[in-house]
């Protein structure tokens, strides 16, 4: 539409030099409303006299500057990973294989890579085939019909409707995450939540190992008892129907027990290396550039811990607990677990110090000596 506006400037003493001339003030205010200084006009506002001008501009046809502008935003996006493929130049998340750009039932012309916009999209890759939208409000139920949920916020529900109804049906308490179910959300098009199992003696593992190892690794949610111990069971989200689910669960269940089986060799190889070996590795990681090792990191925190626990004025068994923590809180940081999860630091090291014949006080104290980890996180104990 025609866009007429007043627009205010400067104040008179900014916008005037001594000469009585425009200052580089007014002038640049002229520049930027896109008018001349000539057009300037002052006014009153709570006593003091300020520059306006009246700024207006012709409107334009929608549909005349949707192709250059529709072709400038998509070739503008940009992605943490992108490709480029064939001869173009372009680069992009993936390759464009279609362009569906309409204004209410007419193509907008655009090019890119060299596809051409039309009426033409694609479902599901597997359940679905090409549709023809001829108009905006068809879109969501052309998709439908070729078994694609358009709308992120309806898939999220018939997830989590799913999840609750076999939730229910089993007796269990499916842990959800907000960040791994938004995750999945955006991973699938057609959600069918399932479930498989895994071997029980697996749980001899800490149970936030196969935990993080299910929802980092292969974006599961884990299934609990009443008490939160784990199960031997996993639930996740097919992209599809519900034809040869079975099969589906056996086939995540393989690479589930990959996935685990490598959890439990880190595990068994951790605890092979002493505490005191692991100390040693510290001296090899640079933790910040100007402020050292990691190996130094932890003599400053002996430091402090020390003089903190003299101040305190604690029992003799206390301030041992506390030399003790403060020496070995950072081992696990070299064992193959963290390393492979970094979110388990702390967690190993309780773990790896229990079993290693530390005090039960020194153990935990590894592990909450992180906390609070995030907001709303509980303080150390």
């Amino acid at each position: 539409a025609d866009v007429s506006e007043e627009v205010k400037g400067p104040s008179r003493k900014i916008a005037l030099d001594e000469q009585g001339a425009w200052s580089k003030a007014a002038l640049g205010f002229a520049r930027s409303q896109g008018v001349e200084p000539e057009a300037f006009y002052f006014k009153e506002l709570g006593g003091v006299e300020y520059i306006y001008a009246n700024k207006s501009s012709i409107g334009t046809v929608t549909f005349d500057v949707l192709p250059e502008g529709l072709t400038s935003l998509i070739t503008s996006m940009s992605f943490p990973k992108n490709m480029r493929w064939g001869s173009h130049e372009l680069k992009f998340v993936r390759p464009i294989k279609w362009l569906l750009t309409l204004f209410g039932e007419t193509v907008i012309p655009i090019e890119i890579t060299d596809v051409q916009s039309g009426t033409i999209t694609r479902g599901h890759r597997f359940l679905g085939g090409e549709t023809s939208v001829t108009s905006p409000s068809y879109y969501v139920e052309r998709l439908r019909e070729q078994q694609v949920v358009v709308n992120a916020a309806e898939r999220e529900q018939l997830i989590l409707d799913q999840i609750h109804a076999l939730a229910a049906e089993k007796n269990w308490k499916i842990d959800v995450k907000a960040d791994l179910l938004e995750e999945v959300v955006f991973l699938v098009e057609y959600p069918n939540v399932l479930f498989g199992t895994f071997d029980e003696a697996f749980l001899k593992i800490p149970q936030e190992v196969l935990i993080t190892s299910m929802r980092e690794h292969q974006r599961y949610f884990p299934v609990l008892d009443e008490q939160g111990k784990l199960l031997p069971f996993f639930v996740t989200v097919r992209n599809g129907d519900r034809t040869s689910i079975e099969q589906v669960a056996k086939g995540n269940e393989k690479v589930l027990r990959a996935r685990l089986s490598d959890a439990r060799f880190f595990y068994a190889e951790d605890q092979k290396t002493p505490i005191s070996d692991s100390l040693q590795k510290l001296a090899k990681i640079v933790y910040h550039e100007e402020l050292g090792m990691v190996s130094d990191k932890v003599g400053r925190i002996q430091a402090t811990a020390a003089k903190l626990a003299t101040a305190l004025d604690l029992d003799p068994q206390t301030v041992d607990d506390i030399a003790r923590t403060a020496e070995i809180c950072k081992f696990d940081l070299v064992t193959q677990m963290v390393y492979e999860f970094p979110e388990l630091q702390g967690v190993m090291g309780e773990d790896y110090a229990r079993k290693a014949g530390e005090r039960e006080a020194v153990a935990v104290a590894i592990n909450e000596h992180y906390q609070p980890r995030f907001a709303g996180d509980r303080a150390p104990g």
